[in-house]
C-alpha cells in the first residue's frame, strides 16, 4: 500500500492528540500489536467496501480509533490507491518532484495528442475528396 504521507500523517496526528486527552484510548493506542500501517490498510478497506467516494473526517478518524480499540479486527489486504486529503498539506520535496514529473508527462501527452489529431484531420479530408 502506498497511501500518501499527508493522509498517514493526518490519521497519526489525530490518534496521538486523542491519546493525550482520552485515557482509555491511550491504552489501546499504545498496544504493541497495533500500528499505523495496519490502521491505514483497515481504513482503505473500509472505504472500498462502502462503495462511497468521499467521507467526513470524523468518520475516517472514527474508523482509525475503532481499529485500535478492537482487539481482534480484520485489517484486510493492502490496497494500492490514491487518497485525497481535503485540507492544506505540505508536500515533501520528493512528493513535489513526483507531482512535477507527472504534470510534465501529462502535458507532453496532451500536446502530442493535439499534434497528431491536427495532422490526421487534413489527410482524412484529402482522401474523402
Amino acid at each position: 500500500m502506498q497511501a500518501s504521507a499527508s493522509f498517514k500523517n493526518s490519521i497519526q496526528s489525530y490518534l496521538e492528540q486523542r491519546a493525550e486527552y482520552d485515557e482509555l484510548f491511550t491504552h489501546s493506542y499504545r498496544n504493541p500489536l497495533k500500528n499505523i500501517e495496519d490502521c491505514i490498510t483497515y481504513i482503505l478497506n473500509y472505504v472500498q467496501k462502502s462503495g462511497c467516494n468521499s467521507f467526513d473526517d470524523n468518520e475516517i478518524f472514527g474508523q482509525a480509533v475503532h481499529c485500535y480499540d478492537e482487539a481482534d479486527i480484520e485489517v484486510g489486504e493492502p490496497i494500492d490507491c490514491k487518497v485525497v486529503v481535503n485540507h492544506h498539506v505540505e508536500l515533501t520535496e520528493e512528493e513535489k518532484a513526483e507531482a512535477r514529473k507527472e504534470a510534465i508527462k501529462r502535458a507532453e501527452n496532451e500536446a502530442y495528442s493535439r499534434m497528431t489529431q491536427r495532422k490526421t484531420a487534413p489527410q482524412e479530408r484529402e482522401q474523402e475528396q
